[in-house]
């Protein structure tokens, strides 16, 4: 066995829930790790990127990417930090992605006399087949979605299709909203096994 010695006392007890959730699948294991670091982890996003609803999904998505990859954590480091910097990565993912806008079809110069002239910008917007083939794509993930269980396909549909708040998913389906945001990135984590199969859609 590992020694884990050289970690502080809640590090240690994070090394063993992991051990639990690796070995068992254990369910309270993971809620425990997602009920000590949501709060700081929310927090640390929330300065990110500014923006409470994306530092929500951004929160459930990290927890997500983590504990897909939960066999790859050694307790070389504490698993705050290997969770941290996952949460990290994904922020500056998000943010250069979201960095990319939309420019006018055509931007105007201005030559050294003072004189306007139009720069004429390629329209990069999605063509008419473009847009099926996205419609197309979008009723084969409803169709995949539908391989979930009733319970994690109803919170996909609540939260991503009819795009419902996570308050909204708590009452409509009568559940504490921690439940939600647990079970949310649970769905979300089996949807991507799902996904991983269809690749070429």
């Amino acid at each position: 066995m590992e020694l884990i010695n050289h970690l502080s006392s809640k590090a240690q007890e994070d090394f063993h829930l992991v051990q639990l959730a690796l070995r068992e699948n254990n369910q309270a294991a993971f809620a425990e790790l997602v009920k000590r670091y949501r709060n700081s982890l929310h927090y640390t996003i929330m300065k990110m990127v500014e923006n409470p609803q994306d530092a929500e999904d951004l929160t459930i998505e990290a927890f997500s990417k983590a504990f897909k990859r939960l066999d790859q954590y050694t307790p070389q480091f504490a698993f705050s930090t290997w969770l941290f910097k996952i949460a990290s990565n994904h922020c500056i993912d998000f943010l250069r992605k979201k960095r990319i806008k939309a420019t006018s079809i055509h931007q105007v110069g201005r030559k050294e006399e003072g004189d306007e002239y139009e720069i004429p910008i390629s329209d990069d917007g999605p063509d008419p087949a473009e847009s099926l083939q996205r419609e197309e794509r979008v009723l084969a993930l409803r169709g995949i979605v539908e391989g979930l269980k009733p319970h994690y396909r109803k919170m996909i549909e609540l939260r991503y299709f009819e795009e419902k708040s996570y308050e909204e998913i708590a009452e409509e389906m009568n559940l504490p909203i921690g439940t939600v945001k647990v079970q949310l990135f649970r769905a979300k984590d089996l949807l991507s096994g799902l996904l991983a199969k269809y690749r070429d859609i």
